[in-house]
């Protein structure tokens, strides 16, 4: 159950009663029906807050938050935008029969430059317009609409600065290279063996 905070408060007290119960009545009948069933519900919304207004059951709170899963804006995740343009590539270009396309490095970076306000469906979207309107199977940064913008410095320890831009640096090669070592390895003029090591230090997997 997708955006779980815009249910309405009339549904809200249905859903909890389906939880509580686990059974439902179809629309004219008047038999109860047993569903087992497993409900997965997300939210890019507070629901904690959403209770404090009085706009979502705390009761159904409780019945769905047995296990949560926070997950991070896409621009928080190093690397992730670049693997998942990858993916979207493959799969569109697929089924819109493009044949095999490829990412220009410039691409790539303006990928990892932008700050993707709408997460993963605003990535999907550019990339599905940027398959389906490309002259070529070279995609570059224009097809994508998008400029590489400059980061912000920050001052911190030398050490932290070199685990950090070491770390990125790993993400980042990792996701140009499509998850493939080697190629990560060769884009940093390292070894495998060392790279592994890399990985290790800087606790990527």
């Amino acid at each position: 159950m997708d955006e779980i905070g815009d249910l309405p408060l009339s549904l809200q007290a249905k859903l909890l009663r389906f939880l509580q119960r686990r059974v439902i009545e179809r629309v004219g009948g008047r038999e109860e029906i047993p569903v087992d069933t497993r409900v997965v519900c997300a939210t890019n919304r507070s629901l904690r807050d959403l209770i404090s207004a009085g706009r979502f059951r705390e009761d159904l709170y409780y019945r769905l938050c047995e296990i949560t899963v926070d997950i991070p804006p896409l621009r928080k995740r190093i690397g992730d935008a670049v693997l998942l343009t990858h993916a979207f590539v493959r799969r569109i270009a697929a089924e819109h029969r493009r044949g095999a396309m490829k990412l220009q490095p410039d691409a790539l970076r303006a990928i990892e430059a932008h700050n993707w306000p709408g997460n993963v469906r605003e990535l999907e979207n550019v990339v599905k317009r940027a398959v389906i309107m490309a002259e070529s199977t070279m995609l570059g940064a224009s097809d994508f609409g998008l400029v590489p913008a400059p980061g912000e410095d920050e001052v911190l320890l030398l050490r932290d600065v070199r685990d950090r831009a070491e770390r990125e640096a790993v993400l980042r090669a990792l996701a140009h290279a499509n998850g493939n070592i080697r190629k990560a390895a060769e884009l940093l003029g390292v070894s495998r063996p060392t790279f592994y090591d890399l990985m290790s230090r800087l606790a990527v997997h």
